[in-house]
């Protein structure tokens, strides 16, 4: 459905109009086989939520519990974080999103553009069954924490053990699903409220723990220097048993870990929203606090949790280390991180699938996608082998990633034209097709050869550039089409230009004064309101550090100011809703062109 507008930016006349206009074209239709308009780009903060709630996820106890099993000493755990969480960073920000913001396409808009409706459609099946398989994962991890609440048994094998974890796994597939139905928009503002105190919670869980730690090393009365954490961690987190896996393990994982989102482009669903390429960076948010911080905490807060339960910390589901850790908010936080990560990882496997078909709606697909999803969930192996899925996840998807990066960068600089497929009207890239299953025989072989599964990424994806390059010359890239390619040159000047004018008039916009509103005020006492809770979260967590408090009254107090934060953080988002209501740009005036 296309609607006409008739106002600018500084035009207001009919808002009304335009506010129904956005929500009847976003409910039928978020641009999924064409650019995102410029009146539909999102700020940086979205991102900023965004990122840092996705990857600050229920799945991290996991992984985080995982590292302490690996035997890997404290500090390959520590710098091999570092070193991966850069790279997958650089990843996003160098090759994702600015593909994604030139583009403005999805990912399946954009590959079929390169490499064919039949391409798509394999990719898209392949793509949208591990998106399916990912996000039941984080909604198992969610349902671990809900069982706590009926006395429920954990379940630690690869098939459900009673019909109660099914109905309580099938209970929060459901809320995921509606919530990813809604489109990025909501997801955005889902993850905006529950972001920062999703990640302040990993952090006053590991900080809870520490003093149980403390108590079992011997030589060690307090925390009194970087010695004391590292004499504590060796012996009860991060025991190095010189075993096969180390430090570059360690990074390759970190890196790899996202690696479907970030190589594998996947993230250009989400980046092509932004409204500047740099926004990738905040990508920086998910790793360094929800991959580092929070798998850092979230080894402490296991090791703690095993501890006191006098268990092994494999017979521990995430569900069972958060209780133990922060009592109800534990809970709440195992729940709603499953729910942050899901929810956009739903809504990718719903365009993959939606890809398929054009006329299908995004809003049933991916409604359809929740479904299936929620009854993976319903078993428990989704999150025990999650290390070695994402894994394999990243490997199969990659080299689609270095197909659309080969296309989009290096043909201009070869001599060989970009969309050569798409202006030779082909159904099948039959080059870029068969690379891909070329590049998953070449990893399979060198994994074979004894070459970790971590470790295939690079040889892979360069394998797939290079490949992909030759047979796509072969096939007809080296043709100028002329005709086509100057056509789809002025099209996206065209685009881009008028993006670039709506942008400036918008910064200009809040350059005179925009933000001393009153709205803005209300936004300024409720953001510092929520800030003051989570500042009262981590006092609660520093007194249980140096014993002036219990962790049982830590687990106690720990709900008040929880409470607390979604009263604020709710009516915070609601005032930022409230000034991000910006019309459609205006139509372009006739010319001597038109």
């Amino acid at each position: 459905m296309t609607v006409t507008i008739t106002t600018s930016i500084k035009g207001r006349d009919p808002p009304l109009l335009n506010r129904l206009n956005r929500r009847i074209i976003m409910s039928s239709n978020e641009f999924d086989r064409s650019p995102v308009p410029p009146s539909q780009l999102e700020p940086g903060r979205h991102y900023a939520a965004s990122y840092a709630g996705e990857h600050a996820a229920g799945t991290e106890f996991v992984i985080g519990a995982t590292f302490v099993a690996w035997g890997v000493g404290t500090m390959d755990i520590l710098w091999g974080l570092l070193l991966g969480n850069l790279l997958a960073v650089l990843s996003w920000a160098l090759i994702c999103a600015p593909i994604a913001v030139d583009t403005r396409l999805t990912l399946y808009a954009y590959l079929e553009k390169i490499a064919g409706r039949g391409t798509i459609k394999l990719y898209s099946v392949v793509n949208g069954i591990m998106f399916c398989v990912l996000a039941g994962a984080m909604i198992t991890v969610s349902a671990s924490a809900v069982r706590i609440l009926f006395d429920l048994q954990p379940e630690v094998h690869w098939y459900p053990s009673s019909a109660g974890f099914v109905m309580v796994a099938l209970g929060v597939g459901a809320v995921v699903a509606a919530i990813a139905t809604k489109g990025f928009t909501r997801v955005a503002q889902f993850a905006e409220v529950c972001a920062p105190w999703m990640v302040m919670m990993f952090l006053v869980g590991g900080i809870a723990l520490i003093p149980a730690l403390i108590q079992a090393t011997p030589g060690v009365d307090h925390l009194g220097s970087w010695a004391d954490f590292k004499q504590m961690a060796d012996l009860h987190i991060w025991r190095d048993t010189d075993g096969e896996l180390g430090f570059w393990h360690v990074a390759a994982f970190a890196w790899i870990c996202n690696l479907a989102m970030h190589g594998g482009l996947a993230d250009m669903t989400i980046l092509r929203f932004a409204r500047k390429a740099q926004y990738g960076y905040f990508s920086a948010l998910g790793m360094f606090i929800g991959h580092f911080m929070a798998w850092v905490c979230a080894g402490i807060m296991g090791a703690g949790a095993a501890l006191l339960m006098k268990t092994a910390i494999n017979e521990l589901d995430p569900g069972a280390v958060a209780f133990h850790a922060l009592g109800v908010s534990g809970i709440l936080a195992v729940i709603i991180a499953g729910w942050t990560t899901a929810n956009p990882t739903i809504y990718r496997a719903g365009l993959a699938f939606q890809s398929l078909n054009p006329n299908w709606s995004r809003q049933k697909v991916t409604a359809l996608t929740g479904v299936v999803t929620t009854i993976i969930a319903c078993f428990p192996f989704v999150f025990t082998k999650l290390l070695d899925f994402v894994g394999l996840m990243g490997l199969t998807l990659a080299p689609i990633g270095a197909v659309i990066v080969t296309e989009h960068w290096l043909f201009p600089k070869l001599g060989l034209t970009r969309y050569w497929a798409s202006f030779d009207k082909r159904h099948t890239n039959w080059p870029a097709v068969i690379t891909w299953l070329a590049a998953l025989l070449f990893a399979f072989i060198l994994n074979r050869a004894g070459i970790h599964l971590f470790f295939l990424l690079l040889p892979a994806w360069l394998f797939t550039m290079l490949v992909y390059t030759l047979l796509a010359k072969m096939a007809g890239a080296a043709k100028p089409f002329a005709e086509q390619a100057e056509i789809e040159k002025q099209q996206e000047l065209a685009r881009k230009t008028q993006e670039q004018a709506f942008l400036q008039q918008l910064d200009s916009e809040k350059a005179a004064g925009h933000d001393s509103s009153p709205t803005s005020r209300k936004r300024l006492l409720f953001g510092g309101a929520t800030a003051l809770t989570l500042v009262a979260c981590l006092v609660l967590a520093l007194q249980a550090l140096n014993n002036q408090i219990s962790l049982i009254e830590f687990r106690n107090y720990l709900i008040w100011p929880t409470g607390a934060y979604f009263v604020f953080a709710i009516t915070w988002v609601l005032q930022f809703k409230q000034e991000d209501q910006i019309p459609d740009p205006a139509p372009q005036k006739n010319s001597a062109h038109d």
